[in-house]
């Protein structure tokens, strides 16, 4: 449950679509997923302020409880510590076979995704000439997906609450549902099929050298034909199930397996950390953890990273695959943006999914669903993408129902897994849960305080900031879905000259696009965000200090220094991410301190106007939770400096100091010193840049609150949320956190995001079809019983199968009031139909959720 700070992540969402008996009507649950659309829905206004009409207004500040203690419950307790009162919520993800004991306990959940499962295969043709490589070979690496019997997996390890995958992009997700025709073909034409793979298995080793044995196995150079298997048995348990049944199916095809059982720690170098060639292993169970829903809103990118040689993951097995020259083309070309419209991408996307089964670098296998319990008194927004704890919005409104204050108990899965820190400290999801209740909210992808994603679409609301513009250059597809952003194109975008684009270490300034580019910089995308002229008199630290420029200017200055080996706090391993991140940078300004207005450039861009936009909060810039109040960076910069601390394990490991926390352990004393040492010379950190923007005075107030601010807590985590860490308790692995009542903003600002509005769908229609007849179906799509508005619904979409899973039509389905669409099937549609079992399924493609309603309906067509 680690989030790797570049590891580009495959994120899903799984969906469950409900199949009932032939001939009576049929209800889907509702399916996650985030929004990209066949047709670009009409922008949409920013949220409300207020609550919704049913709750009261209110005139609290910061979060709905008084208090919150989180501590550590085994999951397999969780239950009965949820009906025994000992907690109120469980906020860690179980997985789907848990689920019915969830409901048989008459208690509440979330539901996202738990992440994804699938084999990853070795391409390469060993260095060993002795030793066979069948997986260098595509056809058998394309046979396993007809080897390996999905829904048999999602029954027996996953209690069929998960959903077979096949694609790298998340099953019934919008992306999904965009492309479903080819989608629903690809898995129709891979559906299991153990006769077929061994058949292609059986035809292409002869080819490559290798010849069955007497006892039925396959032989090279007379040896048998032996694939190291690397399977997991750590995490949360399903990988070892899924390693063991898909050995079974190889060896049941005539290959001998050496089932390897380790630990991430022990498998991971090994798959990812060794030449592939030097033939190490053949097949690693390969799991992944969701992101969240603003990197799903555009999964183009994802078919390079799974598959080909220009993977930003730039490890084994990637380097080694060989792809077809038409696949690595399209993935490149999508991961880069090199379309000139969404019609271009679509078809550039329907054909990359079709190729991506016949190279299968990984064969898919599940898409998890997992679920959180909470009590029935208490009310939980979370991320549809990753569950509660990685919901950036979900500290605003948990509450207990028509209540305000009170004590929360929360049991998660651990605490303090490793030191906090928001440079290099721990990315763990449960401590960056309680991490985000003390944080201005954020974006997952802009990762900035000056916005707030929305858990149910993965776009991002003014939080924050007062305006925002976007620029992007012509031709760029981008699509602006909200109105709150103001959105231009331009021929060109160009850098300013006095754009900061990179940092001396050694001068301890800013390097400006003149010095660096004199010959002139461009851009893809332009953002400028403007605050409100009153922002450092009304945001404040949870220390009393308020909110200042030097702030913002202090995060920027971080992030460049720890990778300028110049730099007393050079980090190799942190100088990695931040050579990978600033490729597409081009740069920052600050237009004005009064009001704050930040431009910032780039060339990545997102096909989410939203998605561009940057308001650089001091917050981490290496993806974790947390804020960077300038002072603690700056003592913590200095115990760095002189030795005695690291902030990344890495680097505390190679230098044999300690690994910076702001909350535990010795690091504390350490960091105190410091405290006192810049107190006492009114120490302004990089001196050259930052004494334009922080005085003596305001370094004097600002030392003198955090110093008073560590006597009455014990720890350095300051933030300017919603929430304040109280106490801390390391070694009993429990906290405290306690409302902020100088928070800026009322309880409720968020409270629109207190419930997703998941739509349901019943599909009704005739039992029999005379094949060259027309004939209608209806769909009822609602939310809590009620029609869920036209103007709330993107897309109704409809696929027709034939009695072999054949698609034989797809199409939109009419609106005919709201709640209420048609879909009909004229004569010359249902003539193509076969005599036998014919299916209808229904997608409906809702705007206020990132997630479509499946469902279907089975029929007879006769002649």
């Amino acid at each position: 449950m680690k989030i790797k700070h570049l590891y580009y992540v495959l994120s899903l969402l799984v969906a469950v679509s409900v199949v009932l008996a032939a001939c009576a009507p049929q209800v889907a649950a509702p399916t996650e997923a985030p929004q990209v659309q066949t047709e670009e829905p009409a922008m949409t206004e920013a949220p409300e302020t207020e609550t919704p009409a049913e709750m009261p207004k209110t005139e609290r500040h910061g979060g709905w409880l008084d208090e919150i203690d989180v501590s550590v419950v085994a999951g397999d307790s969780a239950i009965s510590q949820l009906q025994a009162g000992a907690i109120d919520f469980y906020s860690f993800n179980l997985a789907s076979d848990v689920y019915p004991a969830i409901r048989d306990a008459g208690l509440s959940s979330t539901q996202s995704l738990g992440g994804y499962y699938g084999v990853s295969l070795n391409p390469a043709v060993f260095t060993d000439k002795t030793v066979l490589n069948p997986f260098s070979n595509r056809k058998i690496r394309e046979a396993l997906n007809w080897l390996f019997d999905r829904d048999y997996l999602n029954q027996e390890v996953f209690a069929g609450g998960s959903l077979p995958k096949f694609l790298p992009v998340t099953t019934q997700l919008v992306e999904y549902t965009n492309l479903i025709d080819t989608a629903r073909a690809v898995e129709s034409k891979y559906a299991y099929n153990f006769d077929r793979a061994k058949e292609v298995i059986d035809a292409e080793m002869p080819g490559m050298g290798a010849e069955p044995g007497s006892d039925g196995k396959w032989q090279y150079q007379g040896k048998p034909v032996t694939l190291i298997y690397l399977i997991r048995p750590d995490g949360d348990g399903t990988r070892k199930p899924i390693g063991d049944y898909t050995a079974n199916q190889l060896e049941s095809i005539g290959f001998t397996v050496d089932r390897q059982y380790k630990n991430s720690s022990e498998a991971f170098p090994i798959w990812l950390g060794t030449t592939a060639a030097d033939g190490q292993w053949h097949l690693y169970t390969a799991g992944y953890n969701p992101s969240g829903l603003g990197t799903l809103r555009d999964e183009a990118p994802n078919i390079q990273q799974s598959y080909l040689n220009t993977s930003i993951q730039a490890g084994e097995p990637y380097i080694s695959n060989v792809s077809d020259p038409e696949f690595q083309k399209l993935g490149d070309d999508l991961a880069q943006g090199k379309y000139s419209s969404k019609q271009e991408r679509d078809s550039m996307m329907a054909r990359a999914l079709e190729l991506s089964l016949e190279d299968s670098l990984f064969v898919w296998l599940i898409d998890q669903q997992v679920y959180a319990p909470y009590n029935n008194n208490v009310q939980v927004t979370y991320d549809l993408a990753t569950g509660p704890e990685s919901t950036n919005v979900g500290p605003y409104n948990l509450r207990f129902k028509d209540q305000e204050g009170g004590t929360l108990k929360i049991g998660t899965n651990d605490l303090f897994t490793q030191p906090w820190n928001t440079v290099g400290g721990s990315n763990w999801v449960w401590d960056a849960g309680v991490m985000r209740a003390t944080t201005m909210g954020t974006s997952n992808i802009t990762n900035g305080g000056g916005l707030m994603a929305d858990p149910y679409t993965g776009l991002p609301y003014p939080q924050r900031i007062e305006s925002a513009e976007l620029t992007f250059k012509e031709g760029l597809p981008i699509r602006q879905n909200l109105d709150w952003l103001t959105v231009t194109t331009a021929p060109q975008v160009d850098v300013p000259e006095d754009a900061w684009v990179d940092w001396d270490a050694k001068e301890q300034r800013f390097i400006t696009a003149r010095e660096k580019f004199p010959e002139g910089l461009t851009a893809n995308v332009k953002s400028v965000v403007v605050y409100p002229a009153d922002l450092f008199e009304t945001i404040k630290w949870h220390d009393g200090s308020p909110l200042s420029v030097g702030d913002f200017v202090m995060s920027m200055i971080q992030f460049f220094d720890v990778a300028k080996p110049e730099s007393s706090i050079y980090d190799e391993s942190l100088a990695l991410s931040v050579d990978a991140l600033t490729v597409s940078f081009k740069g920052y300004r600050i237009v004005s301190t009064d009001p704050l207005t930040i431009e910032a450039y780039n060339d990545t861009y997102y096909s989410d106007a939203e998605l561009n936009v940057v308001p650089l909060w001091p917050q981490s810039p290496f993806g974790l939770a947390g804020e960077n109040s300038w002072p603690v960076l700056t003592i913590s910069n200095l115990a760095e400096g002189a030795g005695e601390l690291a902030y990344t394990e890495d680097k505390a490991d190679n230098a044999q100091v300690e690994n910076t926390s702001w909350v535990g352990g010795p690091s504390l004393e350490i960091l105190a010193r410091y405290l006192d040492q810049a107190a006492d010379e009114s120490y302004i950190p990089y001196e050259p840049t930052l004494g334009q923007y922080i005085t003596k005075e305001e370094a004097d107030l600002r030392y003198a609150n955090l110093k008073k601010w560590y006597e009455d807590h014990d720890h350095f985590w300051v933030g300017t949320g919603p929430y304040y860490l109280d106490r801390v308790f390391t070694t009993e692995k429990s906290l405290v956190l306690k409302n902020n009542p100088d928070f800026i903003d009322l309880a409720d600002r968020w409270a629109r995001f207190s419930e997703p509005q998941l739509a349901t769908t019943v599909l009704d229609g005739p039992a029999q079809v005379q094949a060259g007849e027309e004939a209608v179906f209806d769909a009822t799509v609602t939310f809590k019983d009620e029609p869920y508005s036209q103007a709330d619904v993107h897309k109704v979409k409809y696929i027709l199968y034939d009695a072999s899973g054949a698609v034989v039509s797809v199409g939109d389905a009419q609106a005919v009031e709201d709640g209420h669409y048609q879909v009909t099937l004229p004569s010359d549609v249902t003539s193509k139909l076969p005599n036998g079992s014919a299916r209808l399924e229904v997608a409906v493609v809702p705007i206020p959720v990132a997630i479509p309603s499946f469902t279907s309906l089975d029929f007879v067509a006769i002649p």
